[in-house]
């Protein structure tokens, strides 16, 4: 081996996975020159399914090494602190570990570059000190990337909480406007210290070695173009971005994912309805709604007419007692929804295998969350959208993707809770899958399906993207 690429992941499932995936690229196409190292915190957001995800790895990729740091703990309850906080005050308390890591590799192999996601941002000295080349690993899109890299300047600029400015617009160059209130939730109010740290990684976003984002030039080419142009960073030098995806775990890679009860029985279900013909709602692991909500979508659904596929989880504060599989489904729907609608739809409790449903002939679109790992899944699956976010930068994604990329419908949702009503629902799936503006999503899609698959292939906008990054990783003198 030539060398090490070290990938330092936040320990959250999602983002080791994203993390992994890279670190598989990195293998397939450069593994003769190059093996890697992912430094996995622990003590916070540990659980059965990383062991088991990190166990799997470890047999089926023996190059990628998994070195778990020394635990670390956070007090979320002195006094009592929201999530973000905590986040970003662990990640911090990790620097002396991070630090002694890169030490003791760099004694034994040459690190060719740092590569870290945005909640892994305080290692940026550690690294500078060490004199190593680092990068930062942007799991969203080019176009999320692309208001990050320019949100400095609306941090320095407003006098008050982005929550507090409703009916405000934020103006970002060469991109759609977006509402102040809704931006992800650690920017939204100047009194949450993940506030600051919000402000710090935007900030440092632009002072690495380069932007490793999981998109593919295809997909963004606007949002790819307005980096390069330097326009969202107007004061300083942009570095280079590269675009490297779309990196999409396969399900059996996905450690604790495993099903519950009969819920692959979907699958079959899907391989008996006609080509095209069902419309897919899922919304993340995160994506519960109320019980009031759920009963919208049933209302909605129902009167779409249309054949469906959804899954329910449990609404909040109604996990206690049971597991995934205990959601009350006749509690939770219209009385006598499941019986009217059951020769032409299925309600599954918690989970399906999301990438292998959007496969499926039988799917004809996909209301989503509008996380980006499901946006790449519906791409790389040819399926037109549905857009329904709920958190993090999703309703950036769904701004973009109605209206920068043309590939998607918008739901309307009520300003404050973004409550979506049946009327809604069923309006938003019969576009999807009746109106001339869905046939063109549709068709649209399905031939963005073929450009994700050429990104990655031998002659791809991707593969040459890292290409270019291992020549600049192997010219790094040992």
């Amino acid at each position: 081996m030539e060398g090490t690429i070290v990938l330092y992941t936040y320990p959250a499932i999602g983002h080791i996975i994203s993390t992994v995936e890279l670190g598989k690229l990195i293998l397939c196409r450069h593994g003769h020159q190059f093996s890697i190292t992912v430094l996995l915190p622990i003590g916070f957001v540990d659980s059965h399914s990383i062991s088991s995800y990190i166990d799997s790895i470890s047999r089926s990729h023996p190059s990628i090494s998994f070195r778990r740091l020394p635990p670390v703990s956070v007090d979320p309850a002195s006094p009592p602190r929201r999530n973000g906080p905590v986040t970003f005050d662990f990640m911090r308390k990790n620097s002396a570990n991070v630090l002694q890591s890169l030490r003791d590799i760099s004694a034994a192999t040459t690190v060719r570059a740092f590569i870290i996601d945005m909640f892994c941002t305080s290692a940026l000295p550690i690294a500078r000190e060490l004199n190593i080349p680092t990068y930062f690993f942007f799991t969203s899109g080019a176009s999320v990337l692309a208001a990050f890299l320019y949100l400095p300047r609306h941090f320095e600029r407003s006098t008050k909480s982005f929550k507090d400015q409703h009916g405000v617009v934020l103006e970002f160059p060469g991109l759609p406007p977006l509402k102040a209130t809704e931006m992800p939730e650690p920017t939204l109010d100047q009194d949450n210290p993940a506030y600051g740290e919000m402000f710090y990684i935007c900030d440092q976003l632009a002072k690495v070695d380069g932007i490793l984002v999981n998109t593919f030039e295809a997909l963004e080419p606007k949002a790819v173009e307005l980096i390069a142009s330097g326009a969202c960073v107007p004061d300083a030098p942009t570095p280079p971005v590269y675009c490297v995806g779309p990196l999409i775990a396969d399900e059996s890679s996905r450690g604790g994912n495993s099903p519950v009860g009969g819920q692959q029985d979907c699958l079959s279900w899907l391989d008996k309805q006609p080509r095209k013909s069902v419309v897919f709602l899922c919304f993340g692991s995160r994506g519960r709604f109320s019980a009031e909500q759920i009963k919208e979508v049933a209302v909605g659904l129902e009167k779409s007419g249309h054949r469906f596929l959804w899954v329910v989880k449990n609404p909040p504060g109604h996990e206690q007692g049971g597991g995934k599989g205990d959601v009350d489904l006749e509690a939770l729907m219209p009385e006598g929804f499941l019986e009217r609608t059951k020769e032409r739809g299925l309600v599954v409790r918690s989970w399906v295998p999301q990438a292998a449903v959007l496969r499926k002939e039988a799917v004809g679109g996909f209301v989503t969350h509008c996380g980006w790992n499901s946006v790449l899944e519906a791409v790389a699956a040819g399926l037109a959208l549905v857009a329904w976010p709920l958190y993090a930068e999703q309703h950036m994604n769904r701004n973009f993707l109605v209206q920068y990329m043309g590939m998607a419908i918008g739901v309307e949702q009520r300003d404050g809770d973004g409550f979506v009503s049946g009327d809604e629902v069923e309006r938003a799936v019969r576009e999807l899958m009746e109106s001339e503006r869905g046939r063109e999503l549709r068709e649209k899609l399905w031939a963005m399906r073929e450009k994700a698959a050429e990104a990655l292939g031998d002659s791809g906008s991707s593969t040459a993207a890292l290409t270019k990054l291992a020549q600049i990783w192997s010219r790094r003198l040992s």
